[in-house]
């Protein structure tokens, strides 16, 4: 279980020496940028949770929360009852994290890009070896597991970067867009890969533009909007509140009408 609760993350504006500075979202003030200013969700085994939210609301921010790559100003993030703040390199052990960009190597192959953050973790040369097969079996990347990275087109780039993030097994997955770029077939391999995760009872936090992923995989929902948790809950208590049995109309009825985030226990 992962449970997120009133995370903050702010960032200083620039300064605008001699010239009035126009305010033009309502997180700016006092000089700062409040990213994040209130979210909280959780997770469990087994379930597979949608960030949602407009461009600019937060999600990104929230998940490099998530992953210690940020510092959070308040609130905190339990995983079994654990503070993974607390200790963030031994949080990032039990962590797989994909950001929005590749970070590959283009000089090395798919394999040896996965293969270097296996060892990376401490992975053993047999059970690393096993690992990469079964990724590139799971993933469908046996094609092009010799070329460069550099080499390699945007979709199979995203393939290789999302087998880097699972290759140590990690308690906790939070992907980041992860089908960005990727075309129909690619799309259906990993999303039935993210699919998969729940016969392994590991919570997966993924953020999305593309709601028939929500509507394929999801269990649990967090919308995020302007920096705040503007929902939390399953899909079916969404169009509930969204007043829609269509999944894109309650969400744009929820952004609208600044929701109402249910609890904890929902």
């Amino acid at each position: 279980m992962i449970e997120v609760k009133g995370l903050a993350k702010r960032f200083r504006l620039p300064s605008h020496k001699g010239t009035p500075y126009q305010l033009h979202d309502p997180r700016e003030h006092d000089g700062w940028f409040h990213a994040v200013r209130d979210v909280s969700f959780r997770c469990a085994p087994g379930e597979v949770l949608g960030l949602l939210g407009p461009n600019g609301a937060g999600k990104t921010t929230t998940l490099r929360l998530l992953s210690t790559a940020l510092k959070p100003d308040a609130g905190s993030v339990m995983a079994n009852g654990e503070d993974l703040l607390a200790d963030p390199l031994a949080a990032r052990q039990r962590i797989g994290f994909l950001s929005g960009t590749t970070g590959l190597y283009g000089r090395l192959t798919a394999r040896e890009n996965i293969e270097y953050f296996g060892r990376l973790h401490g992975m053993s040369p047999p059970y690393l070896k096993r690992r990469c097969d079964e990724l590139f079996d799971l993933l469908h990347m046996h094609e092009f597991g010799n070329k460069r990275a550099d080499q390699l087109s945007s979709g199979m780039k995203q393939k290789c970067a999302i087998a880097r993030t699972v290759v140590h097994e990690p308690q906790i997955v939070i992907l980041d867009e992860p089908t960005t770029g990727l075309d129909v077939m690619s799309s259906k391999i990993l999303l039935d890969f993210i699919a998969s995760y729940k016969a392994l009872h590991i919570p997966l936090i993924f953020s999305t533009h593309h709601l028939h992923e929500v509507e394929k995989l999801c269990d649990r929902v967090c919308i995020i909007n302007h920096g705040k948790t503007a929902f939390h809950g399953t899909t079916k208590q969404l169009r509930h509140l969204g007043g829609s049995a269509d999944l894109y109309d309650a969400f744009i009825s929820v952004i609208n009408h600044g929701g109402a985030p249910c609890g904890p226990s929902t």
